[in-house]
């Protein structure tokens, strides 16, 4: 007789969804502002998510294949999208690095709905896993814990070796050589950029700053339009970068959970602001 093993499907056959979905505001404003299609996008890709586990990766056809599979405009997608990012329904930090979907809010759900099959073996979870320790339920072994603590404890000479000087002339990220932006105001701007957001959002990966110039670089050949591009972020508390004449594709600045400027245009006022927040951090 020959006994087939069990495969272990890391998805969810169903999700929860709260009760007070619809009255939350982040949802309400989605609706406000693409209407029903708006909804339906965010529910469509929760059900995408949680139908392969806690977290999907995306390509550059994924907006058009999500198109085709709801009737919606590939641009209207991809302004959903950029939405759901800017409101934290989805980690945008994790998007922006590893082209990844997912949440806190949804690894939360999603590892309360495997209590019971985590209780024959244990589920283990891999680096997408953005739960604290002290979130993660006992059954979910994350391998990622184990490896970044002997990653801080190598990078605690890193740091105290950069905190003679802010800006970095000269990094490596996977054998690979990047060189400090020109001119050099335009370098300048880039290192502000990423003190503001280290101060609002935590520190940025070595890789992480890496895919922010070159988003930067894929933007504008232009070095004058590239430094509108990096004063507007650093001013706006953005966690990444918009083209300057697509209006229709950037954030929001009303109630930003992670905007911390209330939507005033600090333009022309960059070094107070600047000292101001750092000084205000320490």
């Amino acid at each position: 007789m020959i006994i087939l093993a069990r495969f272990r499907k890391d998805g969810l056959n169903y999700f929860p969804l709260d009760v007070n979905f619809f009255y939350n505001e982040k949802i309400k404003i989605l609706d406000a502002r693409y209407g029903k299609d708006g909804v339906m996008l965010y529910l469509f890709l929760l059900g995408r998510i949680y139908d392969k586990g806690y977290y999907i990766h995306v390509n550059e056809d994924f907006e058009y294949l999500v198109s085709a599979e709801l009737k919606m405009g590939a641009d209207k997608v991809k302004q959903v999208l950029t939405f759901l990012l800017s409101r934290s329904l989805f980690d945008n930090t994790l998007f922006q690095s590893d082209a990844v979907l997912t949440s806190a809010g949804i690894q939360k759900r999603w590892q309360i709905a495997k209590k019971e099959a985590a209780r024959k073996t244990p589920i283990e979870v891999g680096r997408f896993w953005l739960l604290k320790r002290e979130e993660t339920e006992p059954y979910i072994k994350c391998t990622f814990f184990d490896d970044c603590s002997g990653k801080n404890d190598n990078n605690s000479g890193k740091k105290e070796d950069n905190s003679g000087g802010k800006t970095i002339k000269e990094s490596k990220v996977n054998n690979n050589i990047y060189i400090p932006f020109q001119p050099e105001e335009l370098e300048q701007a880039f290192q502000t950029y990423l003190l503001v957001y280290s101060h609002n959002h935590g520190e940025l990966l070595p890789e992480q700053i890496q895919i922010l110039r070159e988003e930067l670089i894929s933007l504008s050949s232009d070095a004058a339009e590239r430094l509108a591009i990096v004063r507007k972020a650093t001013t706006r508390g953005w966690k990444g970068f918009y083209p300057i004449r697509k209006q229709a594709n950037e954030p929001k600045n009303k109630k930003d959970s992670f905007n911390n400027f209330k939507g005033r245009d600090y333009s022309g006022q960059m070094d107070d602001l600047t000292k101001a927040l750092i000084e205000g951090g320490k």
